[in-house]
């Protein structure tokens, strides 16, 4: 797929349900949806003070693929059902369909996507290894204390962090979803 100057990256987080119910319609998201990119938020709570924006382009899309993740885990703790894998996808928008507001920023990053959004504009796919499952799943369940200052519960909150989403193409969608043995 060929990105237009005037497209935006952003992350859409999901879960392995969602990315089969996106897969079967060919679409993300309805009316809004969050999506994680790199806003004027991201930048000051990332960027070291007097740095250079242009030094750090990629560590910044991974900081919003990261807040995408994250957001994913959450997804995850509200739907017991869903496979223990934090899926997110890398889509190209149109710039006027992103918006952020800024008196209400839910985090850094965050964004809210005028969908729908064909999937064939999916750059990438971002889902976490099989061995990332029971990490995932203590994760998912330590989230609401972890929010509530939980020290400990935060330790099993980033120890899901520290497994790195693999990177699969597109046209792999149909193998992720497959149920494994």
């Amino acid at each position: 797929m060929r990105v237009k100057a005037a497209d935006k990256r952003v992350y859409v987080p999901l879960t392995l349900s969602g990315l089969a119910e996106a897969y079967r319609t060919g679409e993300l998201g309805a009316g809004l949806f969050p999506a994680y990119g790199v806003t004027p938020a991201l930048r000051e709570w990332y960027l070291p003070e007097g740095a250079e924006e242009v030094e750090y382009v990629e560590e910044l899309e991974y900081a919003a693929l990261g807040r995408a993740a994250l957001a994913s885990l959450r997804l995850l703790a509200a739907d017991a059902g869903a496979p223990r894998r934090r899926v997110v996808v890398a889509v190209d928008v149109p710039d006027r369909a992103v918006s952020a507001d800024p008196a209400d920023p839910a985090g850094p990053g965050e964004l809210r996507v005028d969908g729908p959004v064909r999937l064939d504009r999916a750059a990438a796919v971002h889902v976490d290894a099989a061995d990332a499952e029971p990490d995932v799943t203590s994760a998912a369940q330590a989230l609401p204390a972890a929010d509530s200052g939980d020290g400990g519960a935060q330790s099993v909150v980033d120890r899901a962090e520290d497994h790195e989403l693999l990177w699969y193409a597109t046209q792999e969608i149909p193998n992720l979803l497959r149920p494994t043995a």
